[in-house]
């Protein structure tokens, strides 16, 4: 099976589509499939285009979804909108990570209907295809016979609060409840490879932390978000990492991979 990977999309549908067009996405005639290394939203201003786009692919079993932590926010505001005041919801970490945004596209609403009437707005966004079909195909993580795709890392444990700056491997990862699951979808992949947390025999292919840390910090190479900065993929022992940070390159990595399936993977 060929399978084009790509991450962290946070509603750039144009640079998604142009990204899958120049490897060959559209044009394979081979058995494909796309893998969505999570956050396919927030951000960008193409909300429906790509709830569109996803929904068509999963009808026709093209995208395998990997849960994303802003799929986690995503959900996290709509159970709770109704405790949040229009200040405190502008100061959030939502509205930094422009969680209501997405919201505001989907469900044709703003921040005031979101915040006077929040239980209208939470039921409508529950009746998107974004709720009703997206969130339910997301699994934690999908593997093949060489490769492992999640969005952050695979679980860990790690030292220093909620960025942990030293992780150290776990046993049996893939038995993970949903809390350490949901805390790995927010790990530096390409920190927590370069303190040995891999798995043997396999590449990990990750997204969620930007690659020019990778090629900054752990390479070298150039600046982080300056004018020399990469944000090309980033090889390393036991891991690939594709986040572009679209909303500040412009662009979206796509991988092409090619492997055999396994009969199960992780849900």
């Amino acid at each position: 099976m060929k399978y084009y990977v790509v991450s962290d999309v946070h509603g750039f549908y144009t640079p998604l589509v142009s990204a899958l067009k120049e490897k060959g996405f559209f044009d394979d005639k081979e058995p494909h499939k796309l893998i969505v290394c999570g956050d396919l939203f927030d951000r960008g201003e193409e909300a429906e285009k790509i709830q569109e786009f996803i929904c068509d692919l999963l009808e026709k079993d093209l995208v395998i979804l990997i849960r994303g932590n802003h799929e986690d926010l995503v959900e996290e505001l709509v159970e709770n909108f109704g405790e949040w005041m229009t200040i405190d919801l502008i100061y959030s970490h939502h509205w930094h990570n422009q969680t209501p945004q997405t919201v505001f596209q989907l469900t044709h609403s703003d921040l005031y209907e979101a915040t006077t009437m929040p239980k209208r707005v939470s039921l409508r966004m529950k009746e998107t295809p974004f709720f009703k079909k997206i969130l339910p195909a997301m699994v934690d993580y999908y593997e093949t016979e060489k490769y492992i795709f999640v969005h952050g890392w695979i679980p860990a444990d790690g030292i220093g609060g909620s960025r942990p700056q030293y992780f150290y491997p776990i046993e049996n990862w893939r038995g993970s409840d949903a809390t350490r699951w949901r805390e790995a979808r927010w790990f530096n992949g390409m920190l927590a490879a370069s303190c040995g947390v891999t798995e043997p025999g396999k590449t990990i292919v990750c997204g969620h932390w930007h690659t020019s840390y990778g090629h900054s910090i752990l390479e070298g190479k150039c600046s982080e978000f300056g004018d020399d900065a990469e944000f090309t993929p980033y090889y390393g022992e036991g891991i690939i990492a594709i986040d572009a940070c679209t909303a500040h390159s412009g662009f979206v990595n796509c991988i092409v991979l090619e492997d055999e399936e396994l009969q199960k993977n992780g849900d």
